[in-house]
């Protein structure tokens, strides 16, 4: 497919420009084509961009690059939804050639809704900017349109918690609330490629307590596994490379360990990893008294040492963002414990089963 152009010059501000790069070069380094949209976001916006991707001009899983100062809420959410439903993958940029640089990108009001449809949101960089006026913050809104439209809904049907939404304007600057690319990332606004954190327990009979934490990062599913036994844990970490690269970085892999925070947990102990299909897999085991701490904790590292390389590679989840998921799994492996007593109920608890002095003066006159 030969690049799309448009007939004008993009503006932030004028109709919607849209240019595709999907050469051979593109696809063989980005992994997917690139389409920028530059202009205002309006109905007409988004219907352009739907006809673009029916007639094939426009690819699911592409990256879309952002770069509108104008248009209305509502179209921002539609042209979101879109973005979704194709795959899209949404940055800020704009539109250059090799022989023109990229100047800064601005992403306001309806093109930061539309910029959460992303399934990769990643934060802005450089001179980039994407905000908000300050009167259609969450918490600020006064025009009767946005509070019409249902951004609350929007926001938390893309993955995002409205709370967390409402937290990510920076400083206010002629009106407009920038958005902190620190308090993106936080609150999983942007996501730079890592989707959110997924947890997996059921219980099946006669097989010990499994947890399953996985997550997908830059479109591939890193996994840790933890298996319950008496006085300890079973950790197994399961860290995708890609079929062609697996054999390599196993031959070449020294040591694998996980880190919890700052903690290097056995570093230098504990079998080679091997591999296994496209990824790189090790298991360790610690005592069950370890179990809560790393349940807790916000960064939780698995990684390897390369023989040859003065980096290490692996990845890091972040157990204490789904601690309520988890929390059945810790209850029941700390009840197949050596010693483990049932906690007493609590006296709240007693009174609401000890019946009542009227109950049992019914059931008496029953009897």
């Amino acid at each position: 497919m030969l690049p799309l152009f448009a007939k004008s010059p993009p503006t932030a501000a004028g109709p919607l420009n849209v240019h595709v790069r999907n050469d051979s070069m593109t696809l063989r380094v980005a992994k997917a084509p690139q389409a920028y949209l530059a202009g205002t976001i309006n109905d007409a916006a988004v219907a352009q961009v739907r006809q673009l991707l029916d007639a094939g001009k426009l690819m699911p899983g592409s990256d879309v690059y952002l770069d509108s100062s104008a248009g209305d809420i509502a179209a921002g959410m539609e042209l979101g939804k879109l973005f979704r439903t194709s795959r899209f993958n949404t940055h800020l940029g704009t539109w250059h050639t090799g022989n023109s640089p990229a100047l800064p990108a601005t992403c306001l009001d309806a093109c930061a809704y539309a910029y959460l449809g992303g399934v990769y949101r990643w934060s802005p960089s450089g001179s980039d900017r994407i905000g908000l006026h300050d009167n259609l913050q969450a918490n600020r809104a006064t025009d009767p349109s946005s509070q019409a439209a249902d951004t609350d809904s929007y926001v938390e049907s893309m993955g995002v918690r409205p709370a967390d939404f409402a937290q990510v304007a920076g400083l206010v600057v002629n009106g407009v609330a920038w958005w902190n690319t620190e308090k993106l990332v936080a609150t999983q606004v942007a996501n730079n490629g890592r989707l959110p954190l997924e947890a997996s327990y059921q219980k099946a009979p006669g097989a010990p307590p499994s947890l399953l934490l996985s997550q997908m990062v830059h479109g591939r599913q890193n996994q840790v596994t933890l298996q319950c036994s008496p006085g300890q844990v079973t950790l197994t970490a399961r860290y995708v490379v890609g079929s062609e690269r697996t054999e390599l970085l196993a031959a070449r892999a020294m040591y694998a360990y996980f880190q919890v925070g700052d903690q290097a947990w056995q570093q230098h102990q504990g079998d080679r990893p091997h591999a296994d299909g496209d990824a790189l897999v090790f298991s360790r085991q610690m005592p069950f008294t370890q179990l809560t701490p790393v349940l807790q904790a916000m960064s939780l590292g698995i990684w390897f040492e390369i023989t040859g390389s003065p980096i290490r590679v692996g990845f890091w989840v972040a157990p204490a963002q789904v601690q309520k998921l988890t929390q059945p799994f810790l209850s029941d492996c700390q009840a197949m414990q050596p010693g483990y007593i049932p906690p007493k109920p609590s006296d709240s608890q007693s009174l609401q089963t000890k019946p009542s002095f009227w109950k049992r003066m019914v059931d008496k006159l029953r009897n």
